[in-house]
């Protein structure tokens, strides 16, 4: 394990990742801190948790988002059927062709483990 120092909201954050994640982690926060300054512009500085929980949800919509997107494509893939409007509320996403099964089968592992780490990133802040 390693550790990696973080910033959320102006406040220094240390991290344990596997060794070699990193950047990737460094990646991660940096999101997360945008979607946190966004909602700090917007509704103040509420408190630290309170901006967490509220950018956590926010990604958390992102990952259903484009998990409902990603099984729409699946449902409409191969069927041959002309594609529905999108509702208001999807994502802007739009397949431009039918993913094939590693597509798919990459992009569920990618989504389970961001949400994997969304998770353990706020259990981590939760003790901090």
């Amino acid at each position: 394990m390693t550790q990696v120092d973080i910033s959320i909201n102006g406040r220094i954050y240390a991290i344990a990742c596997d060794d070699g994640q990193e950047a990737h982690v460094a990646r991660l926060a940096r999101y997360l801190d945008q979607k946190v300054s966004t909602l700090a512009k917007s509704v103040g500085q509420v408190g630290d948790a309170r901006l967490l929980v509220m950018a956590s949800l926010l990604v958390v919509d992102e990952l259903v988002e484009t998990d409902q997107a990603l099984k729409q494509a699946r449902s409409l893939g191969g069927s041959g059927m002309a594609q529905q409007p999108q509702p208001q509320t999807a994502p802007a996403f739009v397949p431009t062709h039918a993913p094939s099964p590693v597509d798919e089968q990459i992009l569920a592992e990618t989504l389970d483990r961001l949400a994997h780490r969304i998770e353990l990133i706020v259990d981590q802040l939760e003790t901090a």
